[in-house]
């Protein structure tokens, strides 16, 4: 069974397209500095629709997770067991993604993780994580 695909909106692309260039991008408020993940239209810190997006170093360190080990959809049941966790980036935005590549049961909180991408499709590749 195929997976659901995110959906790219128009202000979410440029995200999108460097994530399949492999390269991490994320938003950074030009009123008042801030960073912000998840791609918006204005900055949820002060609501100036001055956003700029900025490359990410792709570090950080596991905030919170998770391991599914039992009734993922159907759609992820081949994955099982995988880990979804809150990855708070070096620039200090959180993201949500999978941590891959690793023993589920080594993994705690603030573990350094570095940013790896899966190729789903020809237009989306999704940012993901391993242990660093």
């Amino acid at each position: 069974m195929s997976r659901p695909l995110p959906r790219v909106d128009a202000w979410a692309r440029p995200y999108w397209e460097a994530a399949r260039d492999r390269r991490l991008l994320i938003q950074r408020c030009e009123t008042c500095g801030r960073n912000i993940f998840y791609p918006r239209l204005e900055c949820p810190h002060c609501g100036s629709h001055q956003l700029a997006w900025v490359e990410a170093t792709g570090r950080g360190s596991i905030y919170s997770f998770s391991v599914v080990r039992s009734y993922a959809p159907s759609s992820f049941a081949d994955l099982v067991p995988f880990v979804i966790a809150i990855v708070e980036l070096e620039e200090g935005v959180r993201m949500m993604a999978n941590v891959i590549d690793c023993d589920p049961e080594g993994l705690r909180c603030d573990l350094p993780v570095a940013v790896t991408y899966e190729t789903i499709t020809e237009e989306v590749t999704l940012p993901q994580f391993r242990p660093a």
